[in-house]
């Protein structure tokens, strides 16, 4: 197994960018395809948020992989291969599982600690499973990165300091206190922003959706006094409304200058962008985008970042050991199958030559000869998964495989490796 990620976010490409290669929906699922059907892919997983959109594959030749998951970012959007390839940003083997287990916790956010990546690829793995791209070994490196996320949450105080896009852009439109609101557009973003208006005190929720039904059920979820409207009734709802928030997956402006009156803050955290930027230039209208989102702001205290990256390091390197021992299971198994075979024959063949033995006293024999190759097995078997971990570790396990005439590649062994892990 290697993992590749190839990919771009806030950290290597300006928001502009970053626009004209988002993919949802529909285009989502063919590059997701796409990038499963190429040559040397055996897995792949896309991650495509408001700030980043990253492929993970396994693949078995990294060049290749580069260069066919490149060319397919350029196809499935606006930009040219030319242009795209001065932002993008390649990891491979234990570098790409140090980058997908920082991104679980956090770490490579825009602002840093905060958790709603982690849903966003528990998302991203759910698709690929759904649509049949996701292999074992991505799957795996993937849920464990979910799992080092939630543990970096559970150790350290990074999910409490480190505020989430929607906290950090409302915190510029002052006190929300009894304040009108509206929400368009009711996803997971959408879902978010309710919530986070709802527990700063805000006075009423308008929530507007090209689906009136997915609308009315946020507003029925949110911990505030809330309503949906329909899409068309928007130009009415900005009009009422102090604060907006705009989050919708639409290819196009939702929101121009001809549909807003001030003083009104909005903010627009979809990607592409919801609001014409054109409405700065109206009286009484402040627009706050994720260009207008600093990193650094309420950024968590350093102790709690440099405790997240040991604990990422640490997860990578026992991540790496258990690669590792996956590879030389197979040995293992068929070496202690190769002994067993043996103790059963040899046990065989002294209940024929003894046949007076009562049945106790066979048992007795049988466990004891059982126990003394376990004992002598057990020291080689532990000792090579550990060295196999070392500079040329894989030494180790052909010096096995060719001193007792294993064959590792035997149903049983593959069938069984995962038992010694």
């Amino acid at each position: 197994m290697s993992i590749l990620v190839v990919g771009l976010s806030h950290r290597s490409a300006p928001v502009a960018l970053l626009e004209r290669t988002a993919v949802t929906g529909e285009r989502l699922v063919k590059l997701l395809h796409d990038v499963h059907g190429s040559p040397n892919v055996s897995g792949a997983v896309v991650v495509s948020t408001c700030n980043r959109i990253e492929v993970y594959a396994d693949v078995d030749k990294f060049h290749a992989g580069v260069s066919a998951i490149s060319e397919l970012l350029s196809q499935h959007s606006d930009v040219s291969l030319d242009e795209l390839s001065r932002h993008l940003y390649v990891h491979y083997e234990e570098r790409a599982v140090q980058h997908v287990f920082s991104v679980a916790c956090g770490l490579d956010s825009m602002v840093v600690g905060e958790g709603q990546i982690a849903g966003q690829l528990r998302t991203a793995l759910k698709l690929a499973q759904k649509y049949g791209t996701v292999d074992r070994a991505l799957n795996e490196a993937i849920q464990q990165a979910l799992r080092v996320g939630k543990r970096a949450r559970n150790e350290t105080g990074i999910d409490r300091a480190g505020a989430s896009l929607v906290t950090v852009g409302l915190r510029r439109a002052g006190s929300l206190t009894g304040r009108r609101a509206l929400v368009v557009g009711a996803g997971s973003m959408s879902s978010l922003a309710a919530a986070t208006l709802a527990r700063e005190g805000i006075g009423e929720i308008v929530i507007a959706n090209r689906t009136y039904e997915r609308g009315v059920r946020l507003a029925e979820a949110t911990d505030a006094p809330a309503r949906a409207i329909r899409l068309e009734d928007l130009r009415q709802a900005i009009a009422e409304a102090d604060i907006v928030v705009s989050c919708t997956g639409a290819a196009g402006l939702v929101i121009t200058p001809d549909m807003v009156q001030g003083p009104v803050f909005l903010l627009d955290l979809a990607l592409p962008h919801d609001v014409d930027r054109a409405v700065r230039d109206l009286p009484g209208v402040t627009l706050v985008g994720l260009d207008d989102l600093s990193a650094g702001e309420d950024a968590p205290a350093e102790a709690d970042t440099d405790a997240v990256r040991r604990i990422v390091c640490e997860e990578v390197k026992a991540f790496q050991l258990s690669l590792v021992a996956a590879t030389v299971a197979p040995t293992v198994v068929a070496l202690r199958s190769k002994a067993a075979e043996v103790v059963e024959a040899e046990l065989g063949r002294l209940g024929g030559r003894l046949p007076e033995l009562d049945d106790k006293v066979q048992a007795e024999i049988a466990q004891t000869v059982r126990r003394v190759v376990d004992k002598l097995l057990h020291a080689p078997t532990v000792r090579v998964k550990e060295l196999a971990a070392s500079p040329g570790g894989d030494t180790y396990a052909d010096a096995l495989r060719e001193l007792f005439d294993l064959d590792p590649k035997a149903p049983e062994a593959v069938i069984r490796a995962e038992d010694v892990l």
